[in-house]
């Protein structure tokens, strides 16, 4: 199974410049966007966004032009989950599940702090929250991709400027400290790296 993930910052604007015209000639099975920033009913007039052949998932966030997440399978999945069991980050459409036997797709958009400390707090409640749903998930007998806009950065390769960016969300120590555990002693593994 060929799977895509990308931010799209904003879906409509995505879909004006090109973004299902260019899907059409991948070979991909599905696609996982972050950063969609519209509601589903936003998108009824938007009929590039429906394309041919897909079926299309979407999770929004309950504030207009904000967050939310969407998937395009050209298998119909099994099943599709949208709750993460946490109202403060459910109400901002950050998760979407598609399951295909016992292979769960995941589309995930985690807070970003860059915004201020309101914002840093809620990215840190997030990866409080979170940790124990990774943990669970890999042990519960299903097989996971997790596909999504991180909003941090593991290691100094990853950034241009790394040292100027020690102090500012998305490279604070203890967000890469996350993703060391996440990446490390919790099992899961960045595909892109291997």
């Amino acid at each position: 199974m060929r799977i895509i993930t990308l931010n799209c910052n904003g879906i409509r604007s995505a879909a004006r410049k090109g973004l299902f015209d260019w899907l059409a000639r991948q070979k991909a099975d599905l696609l996982c966007l972050q950063e969609t920033k519209a509601q589903r009913a936003d998108l009824d007039d938007e009929r590039a966004c429906f394309p041919r052949g897909w079926y299309p998932f979407f999770n929004s966030a309950e504030k207009k032009g904000y967050a939310g997440v969407a998937l395009y399978s050209r298998i119909e999945p099994d099943d599709v989950l949208t709750d993460l069991g946490a109202p403060e980050f459910d109400a901002e459409g950050r998760y979407l599940e598609a399951r295909f036997g016992k292979l769960s797709v995941v589309s995930l958009y985690l807070p970003s702090g860059s915004a201020g400390p309101e914002r840093q707090a809620s990215k840190d409640r997030f990866l409080d929250f979170f940790l124990p749903r990774l943990q669970d998930w890999g042990r519960n007998g299903r097989d996971y991709v997790l596909c999504g806009e991180w909003t941090s950065a593991q290691r100094n390769i990853d950034l241009k400027n790394w040292r100027s960016n020690q102090k500012k969300s998305g490279f604070l120590p203890h967000e890469r400290a996350w993703l060391d555990g996440v990446l490390g002693a919790h099992g899961w593994v960045d595909a892109y790296r291997r």
